[in-house]
This record gives C-alpha cells, structure tokens and sequence, in this order.
C-alpha cells in the first residue's frame, strides 16, 4: 500500500527515465548538454507518508487535532518537529524542474530522503521512500543529461544510524535504487562501501560521494577507523578515498567532496576525523571544496592543521550553542593582511535542509568558474582545455594538457586562487511564508547571495577577456526584481560580498565575525545559521 501511495502521491514517475548521462544517456542528452558553471546542493528531503495535514505538530503532525494553535500546514509545519509532506518534496521538485534544470551542470544530493520521526521505519519503507525520490530525480534531472550525485545518510539506513560492512543488503539495494547515477565503473566501489566517484565534466571535474556512516561516531556497527585494523570499512574507504584523488591530481583534474554527515571531531570517530583531515589538507590542490548535510544548519567551518595534530584525541566538549562556538574558532583566524598560509586550511559548507525541521525548506544554487568555457558543449571541454586559451588558465603556466604540472608551489590551486574550477559563490533560497499561503503553493525566495553584486552580474571573473563577455552567475529570472540591474551595488541580500569561494575568502569572512567589532554582520550570520529560526 505504501508503495502505491508513494506513485500516486510523491511523484507521477511510472515511466522510464534515461540514465545518467555519463553512463548511457541517449546522445541527444550528452550531446546537447552545455556548460552552465552551476550546480545545485539539495539535503535532507525526509518526505514522510504519514504527514497529517491539520494535526498536531507536537505529534511530529500526524494525528491529533491543536485545540487553539494552528495545525500542521498543507506543504508543510515551519520551525517544528514534523518531517516533510509529499507535498513540499514535490513542489520542491517540480520548482527545481521549472526554474533550474536547465540552468544547472549537476546536482549534489547529500542524504536523507527518508523520515525521521516518532514512527520507526523498516527497511522496505526507507527503500520505497528512497526510490520514489530517485525516480523524481530522474525525472527532473537525468533525463535531461544532468548528473544526480546522491549519498547515504543516516535516516536513510536501519536501524537508525548503523551500517555494517558490505556488500549488504543496504548496499545491494541502493546500487539498483540508484543505478542511473552510478556510473559503471563505480559499481564495485558502491557495493564493498556504498562509496563512489562521477566525472561530472570528463576528464577535468568529478564530484566523489563519500559513505560517511563508516566515519560517524553513532555506528555502533564500525571500529571507528581502528588503527591496522585492514577490515574496517572506515579504513577500506579512506584507501579507495586517496586512490581516487591521487589519480585524480595526476590527471590534473579537480574535485568536489560530499557527504552527508560534516567531518568534525564531535561527529566522527577520532582517527576517522584525523585520517579526514590529513587527506584534505594534502590534496588541497585537487579538492575545490567539501559540501555536507546532515544538521540542518546553515554554516562554514575550517579543518586545520591543528585539527590533524589533534584528531587522535578524544572530541571536544562543545558546551555552549553552534554560533557560540563558531565565533569562538573564528576569533582564533589569522589577519588576512598579515600574509596567511591557507595551504594549511580546508573549509567546509554545511548547507540548510528541505525539510522544515526544526527551521524552513532550503537549498542552494553554486557558480564556480568556467571562463571561456561556459556554452561549450561537455563533451568537447577536454580538446577545449588540451588545445584552445583556457588551457593556461587551468594549469597556471603551461597550456600543456598532460605536462605533469600539478597545483602546489609557487602556483596556487583553485581553492586558493580565483581560476578555472574555482567555486565563485552560491545564492540560498528558503521558503519563509510556507505557513502563510493564502490558497496558492508558497515559493521558494532568495535568502542570500555570498556574492558581491558586482561579481553576481559577472564582472572581473578570473579568465574573461573582459566583463562584456560576462553571463550573470546566477540567472536573472531567479533573482528578485531589485537585483536584475547591473548598477545596483549594495543589497541586504548581499551581506558578505565575498569575490570568490576560495579558502582566502571564507578565512577572511570568519576573521570578520570572530574579532566581534561588526555586530550586524555576526547577527546576520546567526539569523542564516538558523534559517531564520532561533
């Protein structure tokens, strides 16, 4: 019964969607498919079939009836404990469809897309949860050649939280669930650890999709990364993981790390964390940044050196709130105008969640730099790269495809340095009247641009011959009205004016905050923390 409910009521999707494009798209898909130098970041949908709308949301909205206070909302319950109804996850869906699948060059899908609730859930239901997003996904995304990188999260397994060895039956039925975005390659990879790699731009940008359940201090099914211990799938991955970017580097390619659960010291198990650290930092040169779920969260953090030299410990006690200890390492930064090593620092982006819990539906919209690339068709980049102008600007000093030049020494890697791959910024869009609604669906609005509004319009993008080639980093039609003019140059929507998404970037905006001498800035950041809530 549930799975008809799922069919009839998640998604219309008893049809068949072509497979991913870089596995065997139809070659009108690949062929027609150009660069946009856009991608979406989508966590934490956790449709629920037991979503009530009118009952109490002190019973995670599925039965009851409030006797005073308002009831739980059609699309949705703001800032309570209720998971999602099919309703949000498909107007979600179908909004993405409309407004970005033809605007965006993959999607990065960091887990959960399955309730978490007062309900516990057998396998069976979280598979056909799982597989009706899938096939929605499909739907709005792959048919259209659009990669879709997906990752196991912690609701999306059971028992809650735990994940044994594999080859498993989670393992088993994920790889069929999501055998369109898979590619063949990685088959084997996904079946040892539910772990893999996709070469979203071939041959020059990949996107790797980590299992994050084997590093995460609530699997109780796990060593925890337990030192020689060649067994642990913890371990196992973590050889696949540097494998897979020491290949990578040698192809002079760059990659995107996601997971679902955050890499922290109060997340996963110690040496998990310090083998984590250890492999970010080395690989900096190849690693444009790390995007992660999971909290529901809207915020940025640095692993560091220290982190490495620390990790083998046991975690931290974070005693006061996430902003509290946020501002607190911020205040530890360096003063970018005292010459800083970013060499030393990673940053990652822990994105907000669709489901309104405990805060408002979010996702987010990435630009990253494609100069002289952007319109190329994908799969012409790599004779673009080995052989036109853009190739200087990829390698830093040599147009030469494969001369064995890597990032590092006295040249700066996309992460460190506004050039080809580097990500630019993202726009965040929320949903802040989903309980407001005066009988038409609400809409997803700009929250936030980390852009400055010069740079949104596309001016002095590292690798352009001049800003007259310029294309907006985020489309016009998804911005508000106010916004769509070149000449407007300070916006509420634009608190942080970043020029780019690089390490030296996000360092700067956390030394910002932590010296607390800018208070509407550090009260602006709380109020994206929480996606508006408390």
């Amino acid at each position: 019964m549930l799975l008809v409910l799922l069919l009839l009521g998640l998604c219309s999707l008893a049809i068949a969607s072509p497979a991913q494009v870089l596995l065997d798209a139809p070659l009108q898909a690949i062929e027609n498919r150009r660069l946009h130098g856009r991608f979406l970041h989508i966590t934490d949908m956790h449709p629920d079939p037991y979503y009530k709308p009118g009952s109490r949301p002190s019973m995670a909205c599925h039965r009851g009836k409030p006797k005073k206070k308002r009831g739980a909302g059609y699309y949705g319950t703001p800032y309570k404990e209720c998971d999602s109804p099919f309703a949000l996850t498909n107007l979600t869906l179908d909004h993405l469809d409309k407004r970005w699948s033809n605007e965006i060059d993959f999607v990065i899908w960091t887990g959960d897309s399955a309730s978490d609730d007062d309900i516990p859930r057998p396998l069976h239901e979280i598979y056909d949860l799982n597989s009706a997003v899938a096939r929605k996904m499909e739907q709005v995304f792959s048919s259209k050649g659009i990669p879709v990188i997906p990752t196991i999260g912690n609701n999306d397994i059971w028992p809650h939280n735990t994940l044994a060895s594999g080859p498993n039956d989670i393992t088993r039925t994920y790889s069929s669930i999501w055998q369109h975005f898979i590619p063949a390659g990685s088959h084997a990879s996904f079946l040892r650890g539910g772990y893999f790699s996709v070469e979203v731009i071939p041959d020059a940008l990949a996107v790797i999709s980590l299992n994050t359940m084997y590093f995460y201090a609530s699997n109780e099914a796990v060593q925890g990364c337990a030192k020689e211990d060649d067994d642990d799938p913890g371990n196992q991955q973590f050889g696949w993981l540097e494998d897979q970017l020491a290949v990578f580097r040698s192809r002079q390619m760059q990659v995107w790390m996601m997971g679902h659960v955050p890499p922290k010291d109060d997340h996963y198990y110690p040496r998990c964390y310090a083998m984590y650290a250890e492999l970010s930092l080395r690989f900096q040169d190849t690693i444009l940044g790390h995007v992660f779920g999971h909290l529901n969260t809207d915020h940025f953090y640095f692993i560091t050196g220290e982190d490495l030299r620390a990790g083998m410990d046991e975690p931290k006690n974070y005693a006061g709130s996430l902003f509290d200890t946020l501002m607190s390492d911020f205040s530890r930064l360096p003063d970018p105008a005292e010459g800083v090593d970013y060499s030393n620092y990673v940053v990652v982006n822990v994105s907000p969640s669709v489901v309104p819990n405990p805060y408002v539906p979010t996702f987010r919209a990435y630009a990253y730099n494609t100069s002289g690339l952007t319109g190329t068709l994908v799969k012409d980049v790599e004779s673009r790269l080995a052989w036109g102008d853009e190739a200087p600007h990829r390698h830093g000093n040599s147009g030469n495809r494969h001369d064995g030049i890597t990032w590092g020494g006295s040249v700066d890697p996309p992460s460190r340095r506004n050039s080809l791959w580097t990500p630019l910024g993202y726009a965040q869009y929320w949903m802040p009247t989903l309980d407001e609604h005066q009988g038409k669906p609400p809409e997803y609005e700009l929250e936030y641009l980390t852009f400055s509004l010069s740079r949104l319009h596309g001016e002095g993008v590292a690798g352009l011959a001049s800003d007259a080639d310029a294309q907006p980093l985020i489309p016009l039609t998804n911005l508000p009205d106010v916004l769509r003019d070149g000449t407007v140059r300070e916006s509420s929507y634009a608190p942080y004016s970043l020029a780019d998404l690089t390490v030296g970037s996000w360092a700067g905006l956390g030394w910002r905050m932590g010296r607390g001498r800018e208070e509407g800035l550090r009260e602006r950041f709380r109020r994206y923390l929480y996606v508006g809530g408390a």
